[in-house]
């Protein structure tokens, strides 16, 4: 079992910077893949980035360039660092972990998610 708990959510105008925080606990931290989603109201859960156990990093096209996701397995903790936020970026955005077990067993954790809302 994972637990997660994000923050760092807020109002920001568009052009600022946020950073999100996911802190872990439970199971093995660095074990797992770690990633963002976000929720735009309407519109369907979608991947914003994600971290491999390993360090490798993945980017939705929209978000590239502007965000990096970071992890510090020694605070179980995983970062998304949101630069030259545009009101398109608003939505909720949620952590996940992952654990993908050699006998493809896969364990999957959400948290609660937190706001970010972007003024124009």
């Amino acid at each position: 079992q994972v637990q997660l708990a994000e923050s760092g959510g807020g109002l920001v105008q568009a052009g600022g910077s946020l950073r999100l925080s996911c802190a872990a606990s439970g199971s093995v931290f660095s074990r797992h893949d770690m990633g963002w989603y976000r929720q735009a109201p309407g519109k369907q859960r979608e991947l914003v980035a994600t971290i491999t156990s390993g360090g490798d990093t993945n980017y939705a096209d929209s978000v590239k360039g502007r965000f990096s996701i970071s992890r510090d397995n020694a605070k179980n903790t995983v970062y998304l660092q949101m630069n030259s936020l545009k009101p398109g970026d608003t939505a909720v955005y949620y952590c996940n972990a992952a654990l993908l077990l050699p006998d493809a067993t896969k364990y999957a954790y959400w948290g609660q998610g937190t706001q970010v809302t972007v003024s124009s």
